[in-house]
């Protein structure tokens, strides 16, 4: 099989340009005179600040990840934040043994998250921290399979018994991942009309005695709306008054689950709702720290099989573990107790609220330029999308898109999932460091690019006329 990341072979003989005089430091016995090779290892070595240099150059062509409008992740963390992690990055969480601190701090992460989402008894809660949302993903969607098939035993795995998971079609593609890797059938409920996620009476009515579990999102990433949990576990009660089926929910709050306790403390969503069985998020999003970190909750002990948990006896303890990966680093995981430690509640609320009125500002000044149309206004995740207005024709969201990047700014276009793939948005994620002044640069950037746009071909004379050649 080729690997996943091809690169073509130096050829033997092949000239590289030379090296700069910037790189003075050079080895003179290693008879640099040529940049070293791209795709095989260097004959001899480099002086470290040769190879940093080298390295730093070619990571300025990177974009500006402040600008980055496309990504949920972090981008932001304070200095000492940055010392802590410089401090612990050399420590492997798997180690408990060795580092009982790193791992004391995680365990009074998952403490601190229980309490947040409102388990029944914080401290039966269980959980763990991942590299991030999709490996907690990965996690939760086990246990709820592995739940299903201990209730099926005697029709599992015959083939009369497929096991099947039910989602909205705007599902991260993570839970696509989770379903092939572990052979479960995916059930998308699709958009239709003006409902752009999950609807629940949809989603209860492809429930069957096969299904493991309803997978909402509290935060979609196509537009960052909240899907209505309360109303899908409403939805199952109902199926299991009618037909018996006892379905759990898996609440996928990768951005929302720090979001919503802090902006939206009424909304139920969380284990207040007896049906959710575990919830996730990604602490290198709106949990505020560096990627990558995630969390995964269960509601209680028994939410999660025991047979799930690995014990190890492995450098000196008996170490259960829950987890994709068995080596990674312990940075992430003190970051984001120096975080909760750092901001506490009103922190958070604080940090999120400004996030929130940002993003809403922001949406309310692009609809006042008259050419787009908002899909959602950031009212819920700091988040929101808009297309193009009706009578727009000379330019689409990707003319836009594509503009907006020569002034720095990574703004993603593209298409909705099947029944609306006729609607093309622009998404604009908000996050901590995207302050009002940028924000003022981006429309300030949109005022200046629009009048162009505006006077460019309509789409269909620029494909004739790439057809025939003809320039205007």
């Amino acid at each position: 099989m080729s690997p996943l990341h091809q690169s073509p072979a130096d050829k033997p003989g092949e000239t590289h340009v030379a090296l700069n005089p910037f790189y003075g430091e050079a080895n003179p016995t290693a008879g640099m005179t040529q940049a070293p090779p791209k795709h095989r290892l260097p004959e001899n070595p480099l002086t470290p600040s040769t190879a940093y240099q080298i390295v730093h150059d070619e990571l300025m062509l990177d974009g500006n990840s402040r600008l980055n409008l496309a990504t949920f992740v972090t981008t932001w963390m304070e200095p000492q934040a940055g010392v802590l992690m410089a401090e612990c990055r050399d420590k492997n969480m798997i180690d408990k043994d060795e580092y009982p601190r790193t791992a004391e701090l995680e365990r009074r992460c998952v403490a601190m998250l229980a309490d947040l989402w409102n388990a029944p008894d914080p401290s039966a809660a269980v959980g763990c921290s991942t590299t991030g949302s999709s490996e907690a993903c990965m996690l939760a969607g086990m246990a709820l399979k592995r739940r299903w098939a201990q209730k099926n035993a005697d029709r599992y795995p015959s083939r009369e018994a497929r096991p099947n998971l039910v989602m909205g079609v705007n599902v991260q593609v993570c839970w696509e991942k989770f379903c092939n890797f572990w052979e479960v059938e995916a059930r998308q409920v699709p958009m239709e009309g003006d409902r752009f996620h999950l609807d629940p009476e949809a989603a209860a009515e492809l429930c069957d005695e096969n299904t493991i579990g309803v997978v909402g999102i509290l935060g979609s990433t196509f537009d960052g709306s909240y899907e209505p949990i309360a109303d899908l576990c409403a939805a199952l009660d109902a199926l299991q008054e009618r037909t018996g089926l006892d379905i759990p929910v898996h609440v996928d709050g990768a951005s929302g689950a720090m979001v919503a306790p802090f902006l939206d403390p009424d909304l139920a969503w969380d284990f207040r709702l007896p049906r959710v069985a575990s919830i996730n998020t990604s602490g290198h999003k709106y949990g505020l720290v560096y990627p990558g970190v995630g969390w995964a909750l269960w509601r209680t002990a028994d939410a999660l099989p025991e047979e799930l948990v690995f014990r190890v006896n492995y450098l000196g303890g008996d170490m259960p573990t829950f987890a994709l990966n068995f080596s990674r680093p312990g940075a992430q995981v003190v970051a984001q107790y120096y975080t909760f430690l750092r901001l506490g509640r009103d922190g958070y609320r604080a940090v999120q609220q400004a996030t929130r009125d940002v993003a809403r500002g922001l949406a309310e000044r692009i609809e006042t330029l008259g050419d787009f149309q908002l899909i959602t206004r950031g009212d819920q995740l700091p988040v929101f999308a808009f297309t193009t207005a009706d009578d727009v024709k000379a330019f689409d969201v990707f003319d836009v898109s594509r503009r907006l990047r020569e002034r720095g700014w990574l703004v993603p276009a593209y298409t909705f999932p099947a029944h609306r793939e006729d609607l093309a948005v622009i998404r604009v994620v908000c996050r901590n460091g995207f302050s009002s002044d940028l924000a003022d640069l981006l429309v300030e950037d949109l005022n200046r690019l629009l009048p162009e746009l505006r006077r460019q071909p309509h789409p269909f004379t620029r494909d004739r006329d790439a057809a025939t050649g003809f320039h205007h």
